[in-house]
């Protein structure tokens, strides 16, 4: 049975009729999806089930699946330390209809609502307590040790993409070579995290990376709000200190003022200062 009929590239869930790939997962799961909770993306569709779990349904093509596989949400729940969704099981499946695979995840509810969408243009004013499960969760996680790679936006990340990133936009007077690789989320962004419990959801991209990209992820989510922004730098400080930090924090500013930048983007202005100040660090050594 053919669930897809759209090209991987042109694919985007969030306009394509979904009806089928529902039907399929709610059979594999033996479970009925409450069709008014349904939550879609561009790539994933999230529904409640009729036993009060949670079921996350992605598309991908095969030539972003790579040698490591996309069990993110699996391998991630062998973690420890860090405040997440328990994983229940999966199905996965290839579309007949095209180079495509379908994998569906089942965890627990979340412990409240996501924050926000990716890019936030208010302050959701977290209390404290939140922001010390945050910290504490990432440094559980760089503690962790893992052969996943990293896949941001379903990109291995490499030296290569952290140096083709960078030299794209800024520079290239200065070295970029990483010095330290650690697990990261991937994804960190204030759509994939809840309050007022914090809780840490969407491990699909989880792996190796260079010391610093989920904080300098989620302050370049934060750059419409300044004091949210600050925040994200104050916990996170022993990131954004670290060379490897600073080096993050660049990548992260080339994807906003790079040749896609929109000219309207709050964020532009905050990134074009924070990449000149750390430009100007890295130069002097």
């Amino acid at each position: 049975m053919a669930l897809s009929t759209s090209t991987t590239r042109n694919a985007d869930l969030r306009v394509e009729s979904v009806d089928e790939v529902l039907d399929h997962v709610e059979r594999a799961f033996q479970t009925h999806l409450t069709r008014d909770t349904v939550v879609r993306k561009r790539r994933s569709v999230g529904a409640r089930t009729d036993r009060e779990t949670w079921v996350r349904i992605e598309r991908r093509g095969l030539d972003k699946i790579g040698v490591q596989g996309w069990n993110g949400t699996e391998s991630a729940a062998r973690l420890e330390g860090i405040a997440q969704p328990a994983w229940q099981g999966c199905v996965v499946w290839r579309d007949a209809g095209g180079p495509v695979m379908w994998r569906a995840d089942e965890t627990e509810l979340l412990p409240g609502k996501p924050i926000g969408t990716a890019v936030l243009s208010g302050d959701p004013m977290l209390p404290d307590e939140w922001w010390k499960a945050f910290s504490s969760s990432l440094v559980a996680l760089a503690a962790q040790g893992t052969r996943r790679v990293a896949t941001p936006d379903t990109d291995t990340i490499t030296q290569a993409l952290v140096t083709e990133s960078i030299r794209g936009v800024f520079s290239d007077d200065f070295d970029t070579t990483v010095e330290r690789w650690v697990p990261a989320h991937a994804d960190l962004n204030w759509a994939n995290m809840t309050a007022p419990t914090f809780c840490l959801f969407d491990w699909e991209d989880w792996g190796n990376a260079p010391l610093g990209l989920d904080s300098a992820s989620l302050w370049a989510s934060s750059l419409a709000v300044p004091a949210l922004a600050d925040r994200v730098r104050h916990e996170r400080r022993s990131d954004f200190e670290s060379r490897d930090g600073k080096l993050m924090t660049l990548f992260v500013c080339s994807k906003i003022l790079g040749p896609y930048a929109h000219p309207e983007d709050p964020r532009l202005e905050p990134a074009r200062r924070m990449a000149e100040q750390i430009v100007a660090e890295l130069q002097a050594g």
